[in-house]
């Protein structure tokens, strides 16, 4: 009989030929466990989804209870849902005025496709502008906001009408014009290395769209729900969206996104012509059920205060001449290393000792660290002594 390793390889559509290929039997906090045993702490949360480490014991029980009552009934805004209205109300309770109204979707590349779609139906105008080496999705729409072209390529043409600027480029704002619909950026740009904003950038981009009408879109896929030491990170650079994306933290580990903008925004895409944005299970009561938890759970307890404290154990621990760098938002983490091979070694050994790291979509010289905020200090010491480690032993392969 083949084994589960086989019917992986034979039926799981590959995203490319360099899979992990690790074998989950469970998972619990901090950790993911094999079959066999073998444990792996969590440093990048399921790719900047497990801000409260895996199975959270609020969420588990969120998502059973919420099962025992129904799960999908109908497309998404047939139905009143106490599990979507629950969640849209406490969202917004913690969002400016302005972002006040809630779409749920499925997925990150999905809140992205509507934010596109209602900027340009609420300004009438064509242009999306996208900061380079920025990742919002690999949807036909959300790839093409990508720069540069190497993961897209194959695929285009793409979404016409889509220009990109340099993110922290004040010069660069000229290129938004009277006839951008809308320019959406990273918070904090994640899988160019961790950049955060510099010298006031946030604020003259949201000027400039002032000046010249249009939506500005801040993708927080990745900075949302405390990873950088707020709930949102835009609440740390004095500059409000005209909408919000969120996903990946969002559900605590189950399926869910959103684009959030005002009431007189969204309603534009109900009328003229009606149904102008649908889904089916966005907003699957299970998974608002879970993102409920996971919101509350966040709100009432200290992690978010923790982060930051957090972040500088990791970076009075990460000492050593092999690293240039460490850039950071929070517990979103790079550590520049010098050239993908040293990189590979090191996350090879952490791999084999029970520490998983990975690198950035648009940096192969950096380590991603990104762990659970759960995490304690005992587990950063850990992570550390093996990551150093494996620095070393990157080093003495290189000699």
């Amino acid at each position: 009989m083949a084994s589960l390793r086989q019917l992986f390889l034979q039926h799981i559509a590959p995203t490319s030929p360099f899979s992990l290929k690790l074998e989950i039997e469970r998972s619990e906090g901090m950790y993911l466990y094999s079959p066999s045993g073998q444990r792996w702490m969590d440093l990048i949360s399921g790719m900047g989804v497990s801000n409260l480490g895996h199975c959270h014991p609020k969420v588990v029980e969120a998502i059973k209870s919420q099962t025992e009552k129904y799960l999908h009934t109908m497309v998404y805004g047939e139905h009143i849902q106490a599990p979507q209205v629950h969640l849209a109300k406490l969202l917004c309770d913690h969002l400016p005025n302005n972002l006040n109204s809630v779409y749920f979707v499925n997925s990150g590349s999905e809140a992205v496709e509507g934010a596109m779609k209602l900027a340009k139906k609420v300004t009438g105008k064509m242009e999306i502008i996208s900061a380079k080496y920025a990742y919002h999705g690999s949807s036909h729409g959300s790839a093409s906001l990508m720069w540069p072209t190497d993961l897209t390529q194959s695929y285009h043409p793409l979404v016409p009408g889509v220009s990109h600027i340099t993110y922290n480029d004040k010069k660069d704002l000229e290129k938004i014009t009277e006839k951008t619909a809308g320019v959406i950026v990273e918070t904090v740009q994640s899988e160019s290395g961790v950049n955060p904003p510099k010298n006031d950038y946030l604020r003259q981009l949201r000027q400039r769209c002032d000046e010249t009408g249009s939506v500005l879109i801040f993708d927080e896929n990745q900075t949302g729900y405390g990873r950088t030491g707020s709930l949102f990170a835009f609440e740390q650079y004095d500059v409000v969206p005209d909408v919000l994306l969120l996903a990946k933290g969002m559900g605590g580990g189950m399926p869910i996104g959103a684009f959030i903008a005002s009431e007189k925004m969204m309603k534009q895409l109900a009328t003229d012509p009606i149904l102008g944005h649908l889904t089916t299970f966005g907003g699957h009561p299970v998974s608002c059920a879970a993102a409920l938890a996971t919101l509350e759970y966040l709100l009432e307890s200290n992690l978010i205060e923790e982060v930051t404290a957090k972040a500088n154990l990791f970076k009075s621990l990460l000492v050593h001449p092999e690293i240039r760098e460490i850039r950071n938002a929070g517990l979103m983490m790079a550590v520049q290393l010098g050239d993908f091979d040293f990189l590979k070694n090191t996350i090879s050994h952490c791999l084999d000792n029970g520490i998983m790291i990975d690198w950035f979509l648009f940096n192969d010289s950096s380590l991603r660290i990104a762990p659970p905020l759960i995490i304690n200090s005992d587990q950063i010491r850990e992570a550390c002594r093996v990551i150093l480690e494996g620095i070393d032993v990157a080093a003495a392969r290189r000699q």
